[in-house]
């Protein structure tokens, strides 16, 4: 076994108090979700977010800002996931498109109805990515591209 790197974008939408979120089955088990997804080949990580909230919610989103990059592994696995987590706002609804096949819903929930609810967060990163978006962290975009063009 090697070490196994994921490198993953996200997005926060806020909208009166609540956050975008997906249902989606991972192994068979439902869970609550920022729309998110492993980033692809040649896309930059904001390209990255925009595509994966518009699969996961049929939402063409823009990004506004960086929240923060997040770090996690699960014990006794050697996968390990890199989260970039982005405040964005919708642009347009496009209703007639068919979510990815994994999402089994898109919904608005407020942050106490994540934190009360029955159903599992795919990951903590899900609940610090909120939470430093109501602690006002923001970078700009920029920041990325400015380290990554050295």
């Amino acid at each position: 076994m090697s070490w196994v790197p994921h490198i993953t974008v996200a997005s926060i939408i806020e909208k009166d108090g609540k956050y975008l979120f997906v249902e989606e089955l991972v192994e068979n088990k439902k869970v609550l979700n920022q729309p998110a997804g492993h980033l692809e080949e040649n896309e930059t990580l904001e390209e990255g977010c925009v595509r994966e909230t518009l699969e996961e919610t049929a939402y063409k989103v823009e990004v506004d800002y960086l929240i923060g990059i997040y770090q996690e592994r699960r014990k006794g696995s050697l996968d390990m996931w890199l989260r970039f987590c982005f405040k964005c706002s919708i642009i347009k609804e496009f209703p007639e498109q068919n979510l990815d096949k994994n999402i089994l819903r898109k919904l608005w929930l407020s942050k106490s109805n994540i934190i009360g609810s029955n159903i599992r967060l795919r990951s903590s990163m899900v609940l610090r990515c909120i939470n430093d978006y109501e602690n006002e962290k923001k970078y700009p975009k920029s920041i990325i591209n400015d380290m990554l063009e050295r």
